[in-house]
């Protein structure tokens, strides 16, 4: 028995070097990001301009051309037009050239940030194995170990989209940011000693209910990031477009994002996507509500906010589907729904007193 003790106590232990090594090198990811945005190319910075301008007096687009950067020569490169369609009277516009803007700096900074991302959420990913092992069951029983794990997933949906060739390195920077501040709560005001479950939460369901709500969490918050691109790159094409002169930094960084219309398409493709999947979170979680509490649904703070949250993504999506209230009416029906669900991951379990509430950790 004390063997068995001291073991799991080497394991929590281990799962806390694990935590703070992984942050460390979500620090070195940050940065090598930073490097890729700050040597990608700024002199190409008309390439929007002119593509709206073309449209706009009726001359057929040109093709997109690369600068490459190297030795102190410039290499240009013909790059085949990226357009995306979406609605009828949209705008026909050419993706960025990404973070790296063409260059081989930029882009060899991008892929150090990549790798680097890559060995943190696996330093990562061990840290939250080491926790369940520590206490033998789900990581999942307060938020020190819900917000560890939700980053995790977070960072391995976005690998997931690069290890499926989906032009998505763009998000790396706000994902990686967003993960330290993640982490950096976590271990800061959540951390929690590893204990066992409360006999309510001690149920086959956890594996169920919170890996998809999990789940669900992480892609909603790149569908979020999406979106919220979208909005800025719809501003700067809507300037460029009536004549408008953007700014410098606008020109810099906006202009090497994927098109409006692709932001807006990645965005709605991945919360349509994973919608049925947290209506299946929610009906889960009314069975458990029904084992653990003898009752499926008694309105709960949780209960409440995870269906507003529910009906916040339906009205997105069904926007979509309105003329009307596509683009930027329904992008920001998208952000309410995604704040509805940061409030009831942080507001309701931290500061609201409920079944579902970890108040006090």
């Amino acid at each position: 028995m004390l063997a068995a003790t001291t073991t799991n106590e080497s394991l929590a232990q281990l799962s806390d070097l694990l935590i703070y090594s992984s942050m460390a090198v979500y620090t070195l990811a940050f940065f090598a990001h930073i490097a890729e945005w700050v040597f990608g190319s700024r002199s190409k910075v008309g390439r929007t301009a002119a593509a709206l301008t073309q449209q706009a007096s009726g001359a057929p687009a040109a093709a997109v051309t690369v600068q490459v950067k190297k030795g102190g020569g410039t290499a240009v490169l013909d790059k085949p037009k990226v357009v995306t369609r979406s609605s009828a009277g949209s705008r026909d516009v050419p993706d960025g050239p990404g973070a790296a803007g063409g260059t081989v700096k930029g882009d060899l900074y991008g892929r150090i940030a990549v790798s680097l991302t890559v060995l943190a959420f696996a330093i990562e990913a061990a840290g939250v194995v080491s926790r369940a092992l520590s206490v033998q069951r789900a990581p999942w029983g307060n938020m020190y170990e819900f917000s560890t794990t939700f980053s995790t997933v977070a960072v391995g949906a976005y690998l997931g989209f690069l290890v499926a060739k989906k032009n998505v390195r763009w998000i790396g920077l706000p994902l990686v940011t967003t993960v330290l501040l993640d982490l950096g709560m976590a271990v800061t005001w959540l951390k929690t000693p590893s204990d066992q479950l409360v006999p309510a939460l001690d149920s086959y369901w956890l594996w169920i209910h919170v890996s998809t709500a999990i789940f669900c969490g992480a892609v909603f918050y790149l569908g979020a990031v999406a979106t919220l691109l979208y909005l800025f790159r719809d501003s700067y094409e809507n300037k460029l477009a009536t004549g408008g002169n953007p700014g410098s930094f606008a020109r810099s960084v906006l202009e090497r994002l994927p098109a409006a219309a692709s932001l807006d398409k990645f965005a709605y493709r991945v919360n349509a996507a994973v919608f049925p999947l947290w209506t299946f979170t929610i009906i889960a979680g009314a069975i458990w509500a029904g084992d653990a509490w003898g009752r499926y649904w008694g309105w709960d703070a949780k209960e409440v906010w995870s269906f507003i949250t529910w009906v916040g993504y339906a009205a997105y999506l069904h926007a979509r589907a309105t003329a009307g209230w596509k683009g930027r009416k329904a992008a920001y029906i998208a952000l309410i729904a995604f704040a509805c669900f940061l409030f009831n991951y942080y507001g309701v379990n931290i500061f609201v007193s409920s079944k579902h509430s970890y108040a006090g950790v």
